[in-house]
């Protein structure tokens, strides 16, 4: 069953220390829409299951990717989308929406989402060497 809304952004917004929903939303939207051009067929369709509808559809929809991104380019590319936002906020943004995103999924779709993506996303997801 999927997470709800409140559930998922109330658990953003406490793993990001964000001082407001809005800011746990926005991270939310921009890590899942670069999330989403990174994976491909059944597990992203079974973790968008897993999401409130909204970023179910965001996950669904995503950015355009050209090549897959490593981790710090992640990081870098969140970065870009988000207004006044660094590197370093930007990587606790991401392991904050991925941390939320990877208990919603559970541990044997984590697993599978982890092997579409370079090595060193399970740091992001708060699983380190998790696979």
């Amino acid at each position: 069953m999927a997470m709800r809304w409140q559930p998922f952004l109330d658990a953003v917004q406490e793993r990001g220390e964000y001082s407001s929903a809005q800011e746990a939303e926005r991270a939310a939207r921009t890590v899942l829409a670069l999330l989403g051009a990174h994976l491909v067929g059944k597990e992203r369709a079974e973790l968008a299951a897993q999401l409130p509808e909204t970023f179910a559809m965001i996950l669904l929809n995503p950015l355009q990717a050209a090549e897959p991104l490593d981790p710090e380019r992640f990081v870098r590319a969140t970065a870009a989308w988000i207004d006044g936002a660094t590197e370093k906020t930007a990587k606790w943004d991401v392991s904050a929406v991925l941390s939320v995103a990877a208990d919603a999924a559970g541990e044997d779709l984590l697993r599978r989402v982890l092997l579409q993506l370079p090595p060193g996303y399970d740091v992001l997801f708060g699983r380190p060497q998790h696979i």
